[in-house]
């Protein structure tokens, strides 16, 4: 299936691992040109720029590089983001501070920068990676499932406002996924307990019995920058195992 991204510009961040780094892959095997972006000096995107996220301005910095260096701008995913695992009422001031910054504002900033230059082009499309924390808050991951709740509100907003500019937002929300938030050294696992058993019982709590595979994500984060998806918009797309259902 031809995805329509050919040629199209796209930026990713949080995209010198993980999920971020299989939608940069899946994207220029697709054609499209492709801006990585991390704190690393390096990515494996077309181009490269090296950002803070969590800092004021870096996004913003982000998109008007990216903007310049491929000379628009079709496709944003806001993929960044990050959490450690603790209890709510744990959480200090500076805490939930530093979440807001890193899961949220990275994308609200990113996002307001690359509007403009989407809108005087006649559209563009932007895939916000939340949660299924973001759906049914999780008690390990307190700060995280409550800014990803807001990132799905915020795309429906983007969705709503921005679609008489021909501009579509949709959200994925990624249950437990292996990469190296999870399986690393000090990780997501090993912040739980040992390692080999929560992985089991993450696993075990998945309709589907397993973690999801980075490249299974960033496909249906693709799909919904495509052509494929031109009338998909203000979705909250689980990519979860099964994981939440949602009742109407």
């Amino acid at each position: 299936m031809d995805l329509g991204l050919r040629d199209k510009a796209c930026v990713v961040t949080g995209s010198t691992g993980g999920i971020g780094a299989e939608v940069v892959r899946l994207l220029r095997e697709e054609g499209a040109r492709v801006v990585s972006s991390g704190r690393h000096d390096t990515g494996p995107g077309d181009h490269h720029v090296a950002v803070d996220p969590a800092q004021r301005g870096e996004p913003e910095r982000l998109i008007s590089e990216a903007a310049q260096r491929l000379g628009r701008l079709d496709v944003l995913v806001n993929n960044v983001g990050g959490t450690t695992v603790s209890k709510w009422f744990e959480l200090d001031d500076d805490a939930w501070q530093a979440s807001f910054e890193i899961n949220l504002m990275s994308a609200v900033r990113a996002t307001r920068a690359a509007l403009p230059v989407m809108k005087e082009q006649g559209g563009g499309a932007i895939v916000n990676v939340s949660s299924t924390a973001g759906k049914r808050p999780s008690a390990s991951f307190p700060d995280y499932s409550v800014m990803k709740a807001a990132l799905l509100s915020f795309s429906r907003l983007v969705a709503d406002v921005h679609a008489p500019d021909g501009i579509r937002c949709n959200a994925v929300t990624p249950g437990p996924t292996g990469t190296g938030a999870w399986l690393d050294e000090g990780g997501l696992a090993d912040q739980q307990g040992e390692r080999e058993q929560v992985l089991a019982k993450v696993a075990a709590g998945r309709p589907l019995g397993r973690l999801a595979e980075p490249g299974e994500i960033a496909a249906v984060i693709v799909f919904l920058a495509s052509e494929q998806a031109s009338y998909v918009t203000g979705a909250a797309w689980s990519a979860d195992g099964g994981t939440v259902q949602i009742i109407i």
